[in-house]
């Protein structure tokens, strides 16, 4: 899990803290967040982009949050961690090839327009999140490696999309991993995100079948006394060092170039998926000093070894009294520095997710890792590669699936997402 992090959600909409006997009506509520509310994901620039923290949102306010569907990169990459999440793929069925799939993508692109709204799906609306507000609802698409040729589009399918390579700590279900489809569904509210799941899977129809399907979780905002780097399971502050939206770099490193190749994917991303699984049992046998010498930075605040702050910048050569380094050489926040990997950087914005217990009672517990780059062989890659070779936090977790996909810009107002692809 690199050591890179992204803030929580921004978010501004301050709603009545009405009952229901107030009379405030859904329709209300929409109005006002329409007005007043922070607009995530806009198109273009970085004015879009939800990436530094601001003030703690009251809990009674999440749900006006709104994230919008069109722009120049599709919703659910920078805006901050909501606190449930689906990542569901989808395999084409026999015969469903590119006519099929261009129509599940019109009607995937209607629904996810309609529901990030807060509106009813466009059918068969089942009434899960009725009441609710669009609470930050981000619904995302991507094509996987097979995609391309079960709908004969193998010309158009990106170098950049070629199979992960092996690593050593893999230890993949194929039946978990890969799939033609990846859909990510974020929501600061449970109903909201299973609603978009259902009908995200209705509309697959006779085109489609899930291959699989794995549900998440975040801290929700609101729930600390101020805006702070997300925690994981093993209560590590979990991605400090993420890319950020004001840094100058950042479009170049996360999204492919409006000049880029294919043309299909102008302004789109690559998705890295994996299920890594925490060892947590073994990891709580550690006390707190050991588990911050596996990390590198101090379980209560995040900052490095060295010394400061959760921001200051690592010491790599600071000794201690006998001559050893301060941050362990097989420090997990040493190996993946950006400048200790060829530049190598990824904005994450993973779930935590908890699958219930084994047999002998080890929980199933762990990370769905997401990470997003313009190029995964530059990204993940590289810094996978170095972990394999010697990361301490190694013997504490397991990757258990994993899943490559190719996601492309966002969709203008009158088309769907993939539309350049298929249509092109």
């Amino acid at each position: 899990m690199p050591d890179q992090s992204i803030p929580e959600a921004r978010t501004s909409a301050e709603v009545s803290q009405a009952s229901p006997s107030s009379g405030l009506s859904r329709r209300a509520l929409l109005g006002t967040a329409g007005a007043t509310g922070l607009v995530l994901g806009a198109a273009g620039g970085a004015v879009g982009y939800a990436a530094a923290p601001t003030s703690a949102t009251p809990l009674t306010s999440v749900g006006s949050d709104r994230a919008m569907f069109h722009g120049k990169h599709q919703p659910g990459i920078t805006e901050g961690l909501q606190a449930c999440g689906h990542l569901v793929a989808f395999d084409l069925v026999a015969g469903a090839g590119h006519k099929q799939a261009a129509a599940l993508l019109r009607r995937w692109s209607t629904t996810a327009e309609r529901l990030m709204a807060g509106e009813p799906a466009p059918h068969d609306d089942t009434d899960v999140a009725r009441d609710a507000g669009p609470s930050a609802l981000t619904i995302t698409f991507g094509f996987g490696y097979s995609f391309f040729g079960r709908t004969g589009l193998e010309k158009q399918r990106p170098a950049a999309l070629d199979p992960l390579p092996d690593f050593s700590s893999d230890h993949l279900d194929k039946a978990r991993s890969d799939g033609d489809l990846w859909v990510q569904i974020g929501a600061n509210d449970g109903l909201v995100a299973f609603h978009a799941l259902r009908a995200i899977q209705k509309d697959a129809g006779s085109a489609a079948r899930v291959r699989w399907q794995m549900n998440g979780f975040n801290r929700t905002p609101g729930a600390t006394a101020h805006p702070m780097t997300a925690r994981n399971l093993m209560g590590q502050l979990d991605g400090t060092r993420n890319p950020k939206p004001t840094d100058a770099d950042f479009d170049q490193r996360i999204f492919v170039p409006s000049s880029g190749e294919p043309a299909w994917m102008a302004n789109g991303s690559y998705a890295v998926v994996r299920r890594i699984r925490m060892l947590l049992d073994d990891w709580e046998k550690l006390s707190v000093p050991a588990q911050e010498a596996v990390i590198g930075r101090r379980k209560s605040n995040g900052a490095p070894l060295s010394g400061g702050d959760e921001t200051t910048p690592m010491d790599l050569e600071k000794t201690d009294a006998k001559g050893d380094y301060v941050v362990p050489l097989n420090a997990h926040a040493r190996i993946t520095r950006p400048d200790k990997n060829g530049g190598a950087a990824m904005l994450r914005r993973p779930f935590s997710y908890h699958d219930g217990f084994d047999a002998d009672g080890t929980p199933d517990a762990g990370l769905l890792f997401i990470c997003w780059q313009a190029d995964p062989l530059r990204g993940f890659v590289p810094v996978q590669r170095k972990l394999d070779r010697g990361d301490a936090l190694s013997p504490f977790i397991r990757h258990e699936a994993s899943g490559l996909f190719a996601v492309p810009g966002g969709a203008a107002k009158g088309e769907y997402v993939g539309q350049r692809l298929l249509e092109g």
